[in-house]
Formats: structure tokens, C-alpha cells, sequence
């Protein structure tokens, strides 16, 4: 679920894969940062959005994972354009899409461990919203219990 900023109202979410459409909408002229297109031509990735639940034409945000055979390697996420900053409509985004990738190890049989880069930045804030591990340099994972703590929170059970 994610939660509107100005009302507080809870909305619950889906995660789906990206279609042809989705990615017409998520260009950097609609305020995208990154090439969606991009990443869903690359082999081994797979590219899911978040909507709100019977509203899956507006895209909340986007992730893209790859599994690495024992865990999941969350390669690029990003809020949609009007969930960035302070006058952000919802918040709550990033965090269900990393409770998705966490999901999905969980479903792999890895143990719920999802890895991924951080923007120096974001170190400390992805160790106390997650409960990531830093690693090293930028490299953060997420292991088993907080895991299962992020997928608890945003899905309700593993």
C-alpha cells in the first residue's frame, strides 16, 4: 500500500510487469530520470511497475531486477516523477518495490536476500528504512529478517 501525503488516505498497490505502453510513459520528456526502454531490452532483467490497486495506467514507480541465481540484484528504482520530494503525492513507493524484490527472493527460495547499489547519500537512510547491510563501498543487501519485516509491512505475509 501507499499513503497519501496530503489526506493520509491508504491506498492498496499491484506490481506488474511493464508493458510496451507503460514504457511510452516513462520517458525522460514525462520527467523519468532513467531509460526504461533501456533496461527492459536487457536480457537477464526484469522490469515491473507499482500502480494503485484498479489503476494500473498511472505508474507510481518502477524497479528492475535481475536474479543472480541466489539472490535478487535490484539493478534500478525510481519514484515517478510527481512521488519525488517534499510535494510528492505519495509516499511509500521505493519501500513497496523493495518489499517486492524481497518478495520474489523469498518466492526464488533465496532467503529473502535482495543486493543492491546505494548513492553514497542514501547509505544511512536504506539502513534504517529497510534495514540494509552496507557492505561495502556502495554495495547494500538486504538479508533474511529484514526481509521479512519489509514484506510483512507492505504485503501483509511472505
Amino acid at each position: 500500500s501507499i499513503v497519501n501525503k496530503a489526506s493520509g488516505d491508504v491506498f492498496n498497490t499491484e506490481i506488474m510487469e511493464v508493458t510496451i505502453k507503460d514504457l511510452k510513459k516513462t520517458t525522460k520528456k514525462n520527467g523519468w530520470k532513467f531509460n526504461w526502454s533501456k533496461e527492459k531490452q536487457e536480457i537477464d532483467t526484469l522490469v515491473f511497475k507499482l500502480v494503485i490497486e484498479n489503476n494500473e495506467n498511472v505508474i507510481q514507480g518502477m524497479v528492475c531486477l535481475i536474479d543472480k541465481g541466489d539472490h535478487i540484484y535490484l539493478n534500478l528504482i525510481e519514484n515517478a516523477p510527481f512521488n519525488i520530494g517534499e510535494n510528492k503525492i505519495y509516499e511509500g513507493v521505493a519501500g513497496n518495490l523493495f518489499a517486492f524484490a524481497c518478495k520474489l527472493s523469498f518466492e526464488k527460495s533465496y532467503d529473502g536476500y535482495v543486493s543492491f547499489h546505494a548513492k553514497t547519500a542514501l547509505i544511512t537512510h536504506y539502513q534504517i528504512s529497510l534495514g540494509a547491510t552496507h557492505l561495502a563501498k556502495l554495495l547494500m543487501a538486504i538479508e533474511t529478517n529484514a526481509a521479512k519485516k519489509l514484506v510483512e509491512r507492505y504485503f501483509g505475509t511472505i
